[in-house]
């Protein structure tokens, strides 16, 4: 028995780690992929304005125009004879049939010291470029007339965003 136990001892003692058998590890190849798309831009004609017309204040009041260019007032306030307003406009640049969404501020118009404030309104809030990667919108918006507002040219600015969906 002591044999038996000295054989089984050294077997034990001299045995080597096993190894590995085939079919334990396995290894493929993965692939990664990456797409680079035209910055979205956003271009305002220099020829293009967000127009209230030719009006007079009257008691106050407000002026609109459409996102189609269409103007009306309320209130006290009147169109003059041959006022024209209009729409303003954009147009948009990029990725080919990618949608986006467009954001508008509202602003002042100014004369001298004076300010009257108007609200904006694009013709869509989101859209999709065309397969030429173009496209474009128009603005719209209130004027808000004070009864006390000087006569004279008011100017201002607004803002308006693009950006990818």
């Amino acid at each position: 028995m002591n044999r038996l136990f000295s054989a089984a001892l050294i077997a034990l003692a001299t045995t080597s780690p096993a190894l590995a058998a085939p079919g334990n590890q396995s290894t493929a190849t993965g692939t990664a992929t990456a797409t680079v798309v035209a910055p979205i831009v956003l271009t305002h004609p220099a020829s293009a304005s967000l127009n209230f017309g030719r009006f007079t204040r009257g008691t106050g009041g407000s002026v609109t125009v459409t996102a189609t260019g269409t103007g009306s007032v309320g209130s006290d306030v009147t169109f003059v004879p041959g006022s024209t307003t209009a729409a303003d406009s954009f147009t948009v640049a990029g990725d080919a049939n990618r949608s986006y969404s467009i954001a508008t501020t509202g602003g002042n118009v100014t004369s001298g010291g004076t300010s009257l404030t108007f609200t904006t309104a694009p013709s869509a809030t989101t859209a999709t470029l065309s397969a030429a990667g173009t496209g474009s919108f128009t603005v719209g918006g209130t004027l808000t007339v004070s009864p006390t507002a000087p006569i004279g040219a008011y100017n201002g600015t607004y803002s308006a965003t693009v950006a990818y969906n």
